[in-house]
């Protein structure tokens, strides 16, 4: 059995190794501190009192507050921002004797689709060096991606976890609303933020997330939620699946997803529908009103005089882009309207889902409708706001959902998404787990 700090060693050496090439992590616990805390877990598991998480090393996206480390955002304003606290999802990992390697890199202040609005230069997919990793969460996946640890942990709005889980092949999870506690979480739009897991595999995945929910007294939204049977991933049962109806304009990544959705009906004979629904061409419209509106209102602390620097003098563009259209929206000329219609619509678009739930179990649909594009390639800001237009959705609708790599387009990971209604995270974790087994079969 490898030790955990055999196995420290190894990761430690892979990110001195290639972590300039990929830009992954901004801090790293000092080597002497990590070996002190494997050495710690290997006595535990040798007296066998060990959590759930030893021998397990995690990254963590820099809005999470991890005591002793910066949480930046990947952004000048907090680059000297040093943690006080754990947020809880941390406390909860270091309960369960998880190691946190260190910070990793992402999309400034979360904002941002495809991890180039860093601060600190952009992350680099670990499959393409040349293309970009999806975003916000970009570090997250790219650290699992290329074997520098085991698990991470990041941050989804609109898509920011299952988006980069799709294009550097790993699994991601955006668990439903207000199952997991924000507290620690520097917020970009409070009423979609969800923290959630990365890993290679969906059993490592589901561990991490089984850790990490729950109800927090400092949260108050957040609730109870039943613990997974983890068990019971893996075993064959009937589902009946729901595929959305959503054209894409890469028909390369719809024949991977056909194929695939085609495959796993021959293999577990799951019944399969056609689902539709209504109103989700607004989602991307109804999303960013939200998300200026809440961003705008959360950054105002960020005025240079308690800490950090004033955000509007230190930003990046995309940052300032959501700063100044939240600014436009919530003038008191506008009555708060267009908040409160995009709020309307968001319900609307809850409802449909709530509605296609009572037909099927599962939705699944593409991760994203596109491949990634080339780091510096000028893309226009609509084009790059449509990676979000299958995952954004799922916030809008408080669900849960997830990507999974089903196969490469061009040499591309591309994922399939996997959605389920409210707190339905082990329906959703059983039906990916049989769906990877008929990836293992290749």
């Amino acid at each position: 059995m490898v030790t955990a700090l055999e196995k420290l060693r190894k990761y430690l050496d892979k990110i001195r190794d290639k972590n300039k090439e990929f830009n992954i992590f901004l801090e790293l616990f000092s080597e002497e501190e990590l070996i002190k805390k494997a050495k710690e877990v290997d006595e535990k598991i040798k007296n066998k009192r060990a959590g759930r998480l030893a021998g397990y090393f995690i990254g963590v996206k820099p809005n999470i507050n991890v005591l002793g480390l910066h949480a930046s955002c990947s952004s000048k304003v907090l680059e000297n921002y040093l943690s006080t606290y754990d947020a809880t999802v941390i406390k909860k990992i270091k309960d369960e004797d998880g190691i946190i390697l260190g910070m990793v890199n992402s999309d400034e202040f979360a904002c941002g689709s495809s991890g180039e609005t860093s601060a600190f230069s952009p992350v680099r997919n670990p499959t393409n060096p040349n293309l970009i990793p999806g975003g916000s969460s970009s570090g997250s996946a790219a650290c699992v991606a290329a074997g520098f640890c085991d698990l991470s942990l990041g941050s989804d709005t609109g898509g920011s976890i299952r988006n980069p889980a799709s294009h550097c092949g790993v699994v991601g999870i955006k668990p439903s609303y207000a199952s997991v506690s924000r507290y620690g979480l520097i917020d970009l739009s409070m009423s979609l933020d969800q923290i959630g897991p990365f890993a290679r595999t969906v059993s490592d995945a589901a561990l991490l997330l089984d850790v990490i929910r729950g109800k927090d007294e400092n949260d108050s939204i957040s609730l109870n939620s039943k613990k997974l049977n983890l068990n019971d991933l893996g075993k064959k049962k009937d589902f009946v699946l729901g595929i959305l109806d959503f054209k894409i304009n890469n028909s390369k990544i719809q024949n991977l997803i056909d194929k695939k959705i085609k495959e796993i009906k021959k293999k577990y004979n799951w019944k399969i529908k056609k689902i539709k629904i209504d109103h989700i061409d607004l989602a991307i419209e109804t999303y960013y009103p939200i998300v200026y509106t809440e961003f705008f209102s959360g950054t105002r602390k960020l005025d240079g005089r308690k800490y950090g620097k004033k955000i509007e003098d230190f930003c990046g563009p995309e940052v300032l882009r959501r700063i100044l259209g939240g600014a436009e929206i919530t003038k008191a000329e506008h009555e708060g309207r267009n908040y409160h219609l995009a709020l309307r619509v968001k319900k609307l678009i809850e409802k449909e889902y709530s509605e296609a739930f009572k037909e099927v179990e599962i939705i699944l649909s593409p991760t994203v409708p596109r491949l990634p594009h080339k780091i510096g390639e000028k893309i226009s800001v609509e084009e790059m706001y449509s990676y979000d237009a299958l995952t954004i959705p799922s916030n809008l609708a408080g669900n849960c959902s997830m990507s999974l790599p089903v196969g490469k387009v061009e040499g591309i990971p591309v994922g399939i998404q996997i959605m389920a209604d409210k707190f339905n995270e082990q329906k959703m974790l059983e039906v990916a787990s049989l769906i990877e087994k008929t990836n293992e079969t290749k």
